[in-house]
């Protein structure tokens, strides 16, 4: 199908709109019936603008659907993406007021600090080993403008991947010094063990979720740029935050980080 791009605009800004006064909207698969991957992107890439428009600093990237699991219930077969900014980024252990989010939930991911632009047609594992810079451990802080999370893959990609805020640990760290394959990562909400997983769960890899991304900023016309930030795809299941909680995370060297709801 094809949309105007008055039509592309408006369903920008509604989700813009649901952001700012913490009110869901409808899925957009239901407002707009036969909306396609592409057109999601387009409406991504209005609020991009918009928000760059606006003032706001693009520092990086997400990479959303990164669980076979979760993309089998989304009925899709390939991961998302969406735009980082530098007023959602969050402190290791700083407060989080749950008044700035609609419904919440957090993943504990690895992140990469890259030093090196990545702007080759198709990269590899090497290239992106070169080109960070270090690793820290996250959370990410997932959010939806979308009511009660009813999301399909259309939904989520023009939601910006379902973005909300975002972690970063202070323990940085070389990737050649951490297995970013096989570490083991544990997430607790106060005492209790919440989520467990492993790099693998990271569409095998967290070096294969950021190859494919690099690839994708290029061909999209926003390459990764050395200074990013890229947030890799959940190592477990994301957990809802229903209020004040303290959320901690630890992945297998490189420490942990703490998330605080207030």
């Amino acid at each position: 199908m094809t949309l105007d791009a008055r039509a592309i605009t408006d369903l920008a800004q509604s989700l813009a709109t649901a952001a700012a006064t913490r009110s869901p909207v409808a899925p957009l698969r239901d407002r707009v019936p036969g909306l396609d991957g592409d057109l999601a992107y387009a409406i991504q890439e209005s609020n991009t603008g918009a928000a760059l428009a606006a003032g706001r600093r693009l520092v990086g990237r997400k990479i959303g659907l990164t669980s076979l699991a979760v993309q089998q219930q989304l009925g899709v077969d390939r991961p998302d993406y969406g735009m980082l900014f530098a007023d959602m980024a969050i402190g290791d252990a700083e407060p989080v007021e749950c008044s700035r989010l609609i419904q919440p939930k957090v993943e504990a991911e690895i992140a990469l600090v890259l030093g090196r632009d990545l702007t080759h047609a198709q990269h590899t594992y090497a290239d992106v080993i070169r080109a960070t810079d270090c690793v820290l451990p996250a959370i990410e802080i997932v959010d939806s403008r979308i009511a009660r999370w009813d999301i399909r893959f259309v939904d989520t990609v023009a939601d910006n991947a379902s973005s909300g805020l975002f972690v970063l640990g202070s323990t940085p760290r070389r990737i050649t010094d951490v297995d970013v394959t096989a570490c083991a990562m544990r997430m607790s909400r106060d005492t209790a063990l919440v989520s467990s997983g492993s790099g693998r769960d990271c569409l095998g890899s967290p070096l294969t979720a950021t190859a494919w991304l690099a690839d994708m900023m290029v061909r999209c016309g926003r390459p990764l740029l050395a200074g990013d930030i890229v947030l890799t795809g959940a190592l477990g299941p994301m957990v809802a935050v229903t209020g004040p909680a303290r959320f901690e995370a630890t992945i297998e060297g490189l420490g942990s980080l703490v998330a605080i709801f207030v």
